[in-house]
């Protein structure tokens, strides 16, 4: 646990998380195992995803993959939803504390909870506290008695509904007789499918609560909150935060919040947000030539967050966001090119693999723990929900395998070196399409340069220490940099960059600091 005196209240991170790097598998979607016996149909495995299909992938099937996400480098999972629930994303929970039988129920998530243990790996399921399904059993209480129910008061219905007036319209017609019919309860964005939960109601609150202890027993290390800033009871989160690390004190807990929110970061609710907006820089520069607009202009964050990037404003972005957080919370935000949620990073990026190797660099070179969503590696496109969750491809020929092995080394360079993983950033250039980053920990330091443009280009840094120790390290599909001196000072060096590409250097300190007739 690593903590920071900000203010009135101590924030404490795990200190774990600093050395994670997530893999975000949206559990349908990526392996199925023979072991799982399945209900029925299944839609078919490559085809393109539907609305409502499954493709059945299953808990085992993870678990029987691990030794690959381990070889890839990853030592962290983030699973979406896996709880009963009539939908494939199983955002609509009709049983918090049953994981879905099409995963393969309660014993999948032990098997795999255990393998991932055994290898040093870390679980973070999904949390979705905001809203249940239309099967869950308080719910459907409801349905059948009407305000007769004494689960009414866990949902927000309407008061015709409350003084038994009329029932409640789950299946609507939405435009039966021209009329837009009301549901008579509160719902997750108007969807019949998503009743919202009344959480202010204490018998709600603490089902929720004991839900989130429940499996953090289990043996889960952390939750990813679904939605939280829809949850308008100020108390919940705190509370949720203090049962939670009563239970597990390194337990990571995440909000999906897209927007900058450091309000939300104090130490009273998360220890991190999905950090949308380093994303959307990251992809804005190394794609400025080649961003697709189309795709991007039909997401409705994206649209308003994701534009073209020249060297100076990424470095001013990057400037801006690092400072947003005390660093004990910039170390363990959740830093993700893509997610189910968005387009795939790829398509965004137009299909340019080259500027996809260097999004990722930067992805993993920054502070926070990286995330990679399932099959981002091989090369897997998507657009708008559903296209960006395809199934994770069975045929070998779909696989780049000349991308994974840059991921793949890229990670075991993240591993080996603690300048890449510490909090201390310092961008020391940049000019029209190139970045220079210094990252600095307590053994080493570690220079980190990209171009993103289409030409050649030349970097003019300034360092605090002389720049003939630094080692270039080998990354697979990258030309090198030139190293020259400029400017006749110790530290001042040019970097000569080849068209798309990107160099990481690395220097130890001496006994664990930098000379003195270096500085």
């Amino acid at each position: 646990m690593t903590e920071y005196q900000g203010g009135p209240v101590v924030i404490q991170t795990p200190a774990w998380v600093r050395d994670a790097v997530f893999y975000q598998i949206f559990p349908d979607r990526f392996a199925s195992s023979a072991r799982v016996l399945k209900p029925g149909r299944m839609e078919d495995w490559d085809a393109p995803p539907t609305q409502h299909g499954y493709k059945g992938g299953d808990l085992l099937g993870i678990a029987e993959r691990l030794p690959e996400l381990v070889d890839l480098g990853v030592n962290a999972l983030y699973l979406t939803p896996i709880f009963s629930s009539a939908s494939n994303h199983r955002y609509h929970a009709y049983d918090y504390l049953a994981v879905d039988p099409l995963l393969g129920g309660n014993p999948a998530l032990r098997e795999l909870l255990d393998r991932a243990h055994e290898l040093g790996m870390r679980v973070v399921l999904d949390g979705v506290f905001n809203h249940c399904g239309r099967g869950f059993w308080p719910f459907h209480h409801v349905l059948e008695n009407g305000a007769d129910s004494p689960y009414r008061d866990w949902f927000v219905l309407d008061p015709d509904v409350l003084a038994g007036k009329r029932q409640l319209n789950a299946y609507p017609d939405r435009h039966a007789g021209g009329r837009d019919l009301p549901l008579g309860y509160a719902s997750w964005w108007g969807h019949p499918g998503l009743p919202k939960l009344n959480v202010s109601h204490p018998p709600v609150r603490e089902y929720l609560l004991s839900v989130a202890e429940h499996w953090l027993r289990f043996g889960i290390d952390g939750w990813r909150l679904d939605v939280p800033t829809e949850i308008d009871d100020t108390t919940f989160w705190p509370e949720f935060r203090r049962r939670c690390r009563a239970v597990n004190p390194d337990a990571y807990l995440v909000g999906e919040i897209w927007d900058e929110a450091p309000e939300w970061l104090t130490g009273e609710r998360f220890d991190a947000l999905m950090n949308y907006p380093l994303g959307a820089a990251i992809l804005g520069f190394v794609g400025r030539e080649s961003l697709n607009r189309s795709v991007i202009e039909a997401h409705d964050i994206y649209s308003r967050t994701m534009f073209p990037l020249d060297g100076g404003a990424f470095a001013a972005r990057l400037r801006h966001l690092m400072a947003l957080h005390p660093p004990q919370v910039t170390a363990v935000q959740l830093n993700l090119l893509g997610s189910h949620d968005a387009p795939r990073a790829l398509t965004v990026l137009g299909g340019d693999r080259q500027a996809f190797r260097l999004a990722t660099l930067l992805q993993l070179v920054l502070p926070g723990a990286p995330c990679i969503y399932y099959g981002d590696e091989v090369g897997m496109e998507g657009g708008l929900d559903p296209d960006c969750r395809r199934a994770y491809p069975s045929d070998p020929a779909k696989i780049d395998g000349e991308l994974r092995a840059f991921v793949a080394a890229a990670l075991a360079m993240r591993h080996a070196h603690p300048a890449l993983r510490a909090v201390d950033v310092r961008i020391c250039a940049s000019d029209t399409a190139a970045v220079a980053l210094l990252r600095s920990a307590e053994s080493e330091e570690a220079l980190v340069c990209v171009n993103a443009g289409r030409e050649a280009n030349a970097l003019d840094v300034d360092l605090p220490f002389a720049a003939h120790r630094l080692v270039e390290l080998p990354l697979p599909g990258m030309p090198g940099a030139e190293l020259s001196e400029a400017g006749g000072r110790p530290g001042a060096v040019r970097v000569s960059l080849a068209p798309q590409s990107a160099a990481v250097f690395v220097r130890a300190k001496t006994n664990g600091a930098a000379t003195v007739s270096e500085r």
